[in-house]
């Protein structure tokens, strides 16, 4: 997550809305895996499954950012390819337990 922040801070820029959207949607990935370890296996699937959802709101908040011109498609496609990442490993985190 740490190369999403100079994004973060160049959509802030331009739209300190949609940053803070994409912040909270970031951080949720991290506290909803964090918090995924601690519960029982019913608690722990939804939360796997809420920081992939998160992850794909953060897909979708840069996928505002290029389409508005706030930051170049190569920069939310590298991002992009990490979040793929987050999805696949916290659906099979998920399907584990």
């Amino acid at each position: 997550m740490r190369e999403l922040v100079p994004v973060l801070h160049t959509i802030r820029d331009y739209d300190k809305s949609l940053a803070d959207q994409l912040k909270r949607a970031a951080q949720s990935v991290v506290l909803n895996i964090a918090e995924a370890r601690g519960n029982d296996a019913g608690n722990a699937r939804a939360r796997f499954s809420t920081a992939c959802g998160s992850a794909k709101e953060v897909r979708a908040a840069l996928n505002v950012a290029t389409d508005w011109g706030y930051i170049e498609t190569h920069k939310a496609t590298h991002l992009d390819e990490k979040l793929d990442e987050v999805c696949a490993i916290t659906w099979c985190l998920g399907r584990s337990l």
